[in-house]
């Protein structure tokens, strides 16, 4: 077998499933068998249980899912595994196939919001899903496996595992809304939903009309796919219009928008304002924060000040921006409650993934979504809107990303160079203040003249690229910062710097 190490995409295996333009494909069935194969000799020694092996697989609605999902499943009943197929699913359901059904783990087959022609997997244990380095192991060994047996046909069972991880929602909102009513809490409640033409269509038949809300109105419904409607990803700025213009159009109380395997989700107000990125995490921080006070909220290195000032003044908890990357978020979240003795009930990224400690820190969009409908019915008896809540969160003027890239092979060795020379010019330079408590790459305030505002420059986690984010108070303020920016890295010649 050739080096799969190129098929790592942080915690997943991800490439390409078929060809739209005469590319090689990535995903093939040789690889896809050793990968599976390198998956069950891995699990065997990551929980040491070497027989009676109950795996459960799930996957997306992408053209190329269920074929992978016969193949996988041949290979893992060859081994002697007990194999679960539970359908069309979400990957937060996956790992709770392991908790409700007593699995001992369980493979959803997504590439989340990726092009239609890309598939992946993600791997689960009770532990959650598996690591970076887990991930490496699995395909390292892959590389030294040639499957040939290819005629093995498996017949797994079936598992109603969806129909269990549906009704564990509809018991939290009859739960926490606690209406008169309690079989219909959602009673008078109009609630649009955006699946993105993914798994998430789940949540409108099994989990919002049981409960008496009115979901019509709702879009991109049917699982395609080929994604028709739009990216399905609640950070493109066409796919929060469609939710948006859906929301008002039928005057609904809420939209609701999910990614394809629904581990993330975002919403919209009543009046089509969104609520993601800052105002997501605001938003999940004052439900996480309601019955913790005094917790940390572990969010991506790019959140607001406006976001700081939010969850410390507001809501009287504590804001620690860490790296970008959900597993490194969750990861750190999990290390302030476990070993430290701290105790953080939200680990959030700005893209949507957010993971609450009361939810095994899993980053689920459903639960997330359950969470707000909660709060929407609960302010309602209150005569108060999500709104209410929101409207002091102060937000920047100006934000702004810029992809810079490295041509060069042994671009983390450059980058990391830039960023140390990066530190220096931004400590002798006026009117730059480096800021000491920073887990990510090198960020900066910028006085009034300069920007007013702050700077990141960092190392993307898997491309050669340098990204800068960077938010100002002023009007023009990123312009300015990006041109002291751009003025530093003239002096490297392997940084495109057309931006």
């Amino acid at each position: 077998m050739d080096d799969l190490m190129y098929l790592k995409s942080g915690t997943d295996i991800r490439g390409s499933a078929f060809s739209t333009d005469g590319r090689p494909i990535d995903l093939t069935a040789e690889r896809l068998q050793a990968i599976t194969w390198a998956f069950v000799n891995h699990l065997e020694q990551k929980i040491s249980k070497f027989e009676d092996l109950k795996v459960a697989i799930g996957y997306d609605s992408r053209i190329t899912s269920i074929n992978i999902k016969m193949l996988i499943t041949n290979v893992l009943a060859e081994m002697g595994v007990d194999v679960y197929d539970c359908g069309l699913s979400s990957t937060p359901s996956m790992f709770m196939s392991i908790i409700n059904h007593n699995m001992d783990a369980a493979i959803e087959i997504t590439a989340s919001h990726l092009p239609m022609e890309m598939n992946g997997l993600k791997f689960f244990t009770r532990d959650g899903g598996y690591s970076g380095n887990d991930i490496r192991e699995i395909l390292t060994k892959a590389s030294t496996k040639q499957w040939l047996k290819d005629d093995f046909k498996s017949n797994p069972k079936k598992l109603n595992n969806m129909e269990t991880y549906c009704e564990g929602l509809r018991e939290m909102i009859k739960k926490g809304v606690n209406a008169e009513d309690y079989e219909h809490p959602l009673k008078n409640l109009k609630i649009v939903v955006d699946p993105s033409n993914g798994v998430g269509g789940f949540y409108i038949t099994d989990v919002l009309e049981p409960l008496g809300a009115d979901t019509s109105g709702s879009v991109a419904v049917n699982p395609n796919g080929r994604f028709p409607t739009h990216q399905p990803n609640p950070e493109n700025e066409a796919a929060m219009e469609a939710i948006s213009q859906a929301t008002t159009k039928a005057n609904a109380d809420l939209g609701i928008i999910f990614d394809t395997d629904c581990d993330r989700s975002a919403c919209v107000d009543k009046n089509g304002k969104p609520i993601n990125r800052n105002r997501l995490v605001a938003l999940a921080s004052y439900i996480a924060l309601k019955d913790c006070p005094g917790g940390i909220v572990v969010t991506d290195s790019v959140t607001s000040d406006g976001l700081t000032e939010f969850i410390e003044s507001e809501l009287c908890g504590i804001h620690r921006r860490f790296k970008r990357g959900y597993k490194n978020v969750i990861d750190e979240a999990k290390r302030l409650t476990f070993d430290e003795g701290s105790k953080a009930p939200l680990a959030i990224e700005t893209s949507g993934h957010a993971a609450f400690l009361d939810n095994y820190y899993l980053d689920d969009g459903a639960y997330l979504a359950t969470q707000i409908v909660i709060l929407l019915a609960s302010l309602r008896k209150q005569d108060m809107t999500i709104d209410d809540i929101l409207k002091k969160l102060k937000e920047p003027v100006e934000e702004n990303e810029k992809r810079i890239k490295i041509e060069t092979d042994n671009f983390t060795e450059y980058g990391n160079s830039v960023l140390e020379s990066f530190k220096d010019f931004t400590d002798i330079t006026s009117g730059i203040e480096r800021v000491k408590l920073n887990f990510e790459g090198v960020k900066v305030n910028f006085d009034k003249k300069k920007g007013d505002g702050w700077l990141l420059l960092r190392l993307s986690l898997h491309e050669p690229l340098l990204v800068v984010n960077c938010e100002s108070n002023s009007k023009g303020g990123t312009l300015k910062m990006l041109e002291t920016l751009k003025a530093f890295l003239s002096e490297y010649d392997k940084l495109d710097l057309n931006f």
